[in-house]
């Protein structure tokens, strides 16, 4: 995710990144460009049209349906940041939840290091996990050695690898709980937050495995397209050879609201506007670890 100073407006005016909508759209603005020239050209010099009462209905005809765009634009951006926010509001629930989590752990089992070094890097193993796994990336979790995950706690990569740490945690509270290490009241609380974990990771792959209708935006793509290729025929009498960068910077923003939904409306990926899950994972690792006084472990 790009960081950034909110209110240095100015400097935004000059300021380019590899992810910039320019970049990507800038092959594409040439050859809107060259072809909003040539139907100039057409018009002007080949056909020699004049300005006729079918222009001024195709000039008319763009403004209804800019109209219209520009609500069908409005809706698709907000729908997307939407998804965006709610993967913002769930991994800011797991952080609250991982902190609760281990707070009360760590006060159960303060004179019990060997309990506390256990929760202290299963806690922070999840949310690593769960990154990778929404990236759909090798979930690796440098916190434990190889034979600890495979031999002794089974971890089995082709499967879903948050569920089994989840499992983990769940298992050696039930035992602690049959030992009565853990009372009844401290597991009702404690159970509370080892059921949020899976809740916000089913949420989190809701958003993953439910992209926008492809029909919505193939026809959105289309209608950006289509509009723009004839915007010349409607304005070229009005702006003459002005069209070619008018009609260019309208299929420039038109198009830049699009792929700006395309990037937010995925946002467990690696995008630079995506969300920085491993910032926040660093997060809840460092917050566990502090609870716990654990100065060893280390992120994946």
């Amino acid at each position: 995710m790009i960081k950034y100073h909110t209110k240095d407006w100015f400097g935004f005016l000059f300021r380019f990144h590899k992810t910039d909508t320019i970049r990507k759209l800038f092959p594409m603005m040439v050859i809107i460009g060259l072809y909003a020239a040539l139907i100039a050209w057409l018009e002007l010099y080949f056909f020699k049209l004049s300005e006729s009462s079918h222009v001024r209905n195709i000039s008319l005809m763009h403004g209804l349906l800019g109209f219209v765009i520009s609500m069908l634009l409005v809706f698709r951006t907000n729908t997307a940041y939407d998804r965006w926010w709610e993967g913002r509001r769930l991994w800011g629930s797991l952080i609250n939840v991982s902190r609760n989590l281990s707070t009360k752990l760590a006060a159960i089992f303060i004179d019990q290091p060997e309990q506390g070094l256990y929760f202290g890097r299963m806690s922070p193993a999840f949310s690593f996990a769960l990154r990778n796994h929404l990236r759909a990336e090798h979930t690796r979790l440098a916190m434990f050695d190889k034979d600890e995950l495979e031999h002794e706690f089974k971890i089995d990569y082709t499967k879903h690898v948050p569920n089994q740490i989840v499992l983990l945690i769940q298992q050696r509270i039930t035992q602690l709980h049959a030992q009565q290490v853990i009372s009844d009241a401290q597991l009702w609380s404690i159970q509370t937050d080892i059921n949020q974990f899976l809740d916000i990771c089913g949420a989190c792959e809701r958003i993953k495995n439910t992209p926008i209708p492809f029909s919505y935006s193939a026809f959105l793509k289309k209608f950006i397209f289509i509009y723009v290729i004839t915007l010349p025929f409607g304005y070229v009498f009005s702006l003459g050879y002005y069209v070619v960068p008018v009609v260019a910077f309208i299929f420039y923003v038109l198009a830049s609201l699009e792929l700006i939904a395309e990037e937010i409306e995925e946002p467990f990926g690696g995008d630079a506007n995506d969300l920085p899950m491993e910032r926040m994972a660093q997060t809840i690792l460092s917050n566990v670890r502090d609870l716990f006084g654990l100065k060893s472990i280390q992120s994946p």
